[in-house]
């Protein structure tokens, strides 16, 4: 769902050059696992288009930019919420029912190991937290997703919350702050270093015809970090990925862990995020209220846009 269709304006000219071209005599290769064995630097190293995935693509680029610009027209204040672990239970119950508050995009869960989500998971009536159709943005590391799907193996579980698309995040190298840094759950030749997020869709959405609702193929389902990408407890495109998929408004992010004061949590337009360790505790109801009601509940489609975003091919009738 996330994946993309590149596509370039000069893709003609590459194959009419490519036909021109005489094979080199010189055999080459991009084993890069095998380069990690001997000099110990990681693969996802040597990625050249890290900072800029759509280098090269004209079109791609423009769709990046139209859509970034409109994610911050619509967008609300940032808000932060600073609340103890052992209360964010009480007080989201406390919005759901005293507030009637729900959002569109919930997203449980940074690049940290020390999280509290299965506990969150099994307390939180996240099918009253999450609108319908809503989307539920999962973070673990590679040691807890397998925890995680289990739970959303359930029967209970699956009837609330259909599981739509795996997201992954690679730190670097070892060095890096999102490394995750505990024992590996089983014993490997490799390391399990990167970052798993299960996307999950309540109710029903359909590519085909909500396109009001969703954005596909606009994003992709993995990234590297890049040095932008460590401004901060929670690297931007946990946010990103989120924005791109769903044109809602309504967008909260809940951390269930201590980042520590050396890494506060920063805001971002647009969400409201629950932390113990957010820099600013801001968050009113009332206020969040009036801002979704001033800018909407979703961004408006823009025939501009809606040319440029890569859509799935239509499938024929037979």
């Amino acid at each position: 769902m996330f994946r993309e269709e590149l596509y370039s304006e000069n893709d003609t000219d590459r194959k009419s050059k490519s036909l021109n071209t005489k094979p080199s005599k010189k055999f080459h290769t991009n084993d890069y696992s095998n380069n990690y064995i001997h000099t110990g630097s990681l693969p996802q190293k040597h990625v050249s288009n890290i900072s800029n995935t759509v280098e090269g693509y004209p079109k791609l680029q423009k769709l990046f930019q139209m859509k970034e610009k409109q994610i911050a027209q619509y967008a609300t204040t940032p808000f932060g919420c600073k609340v103890n672990i052992d209360q964010m239970v009480p007080t989201l119950n406390s919005w759901i029912q005293k507030e009637k508050l729900t959002f569109d995009v919930v997203m449980i869960g940074c690049l940290t190991d020390n999280q509290f989500i299965y506990p969150l998971l099994t307390q939180l009536p996240l099918d009253k937290l999450v609108s319908k159709p809503g989307f539920l943005f999962i973070w673990a590391s590679a040691q807890k997703i397998n925890e995680l799907t289990r739970l959303m193996n359930n029967e209970l579980w699956a009837k609330k919350f259909r599981r739509s698309e795996e997201l992954v995040f690679v730190p670097v190298d070892k060095n890096s702050p999102f490394y995750p840094g505990l024992d590996q759950d089983d014993t490997t030749l490799f390391e399990k270093m990167q970052w798993h997020c299960w996307m999950c869709i309540t109710g029903t959405v359909r590519r085909s015809t909500d396109g009001h609702l969703i954005h596909c193929n606009v994003d992709t389902d993995l990234s590297i970090e890049t040095k932008q990408t460590r401004d901060g407890a929670v690297p931007s495109h946990l946010y990103k990925v989120a924005e791109n998929f769903s044109t809602a408004t309504k967008r909260l992010h809940i951390i269930p862990s201590r980042t520590g004061l050396d890494v506060p949590v920063r805001l971002r337009q647009g969400w409201v995020i629950m932390s113990p360790d957010v820099i600013l505790d801001n968050f009113n109801p009332a206020r969040y209220k009036n801002e979704i009601a001033r800018i909407g509940t979703h961004i408006p489609t823009k025939s501009d846009i809606e040319n440029l975003r890569p859509k799935s091919p239509i499938q024929k009738v037979q």
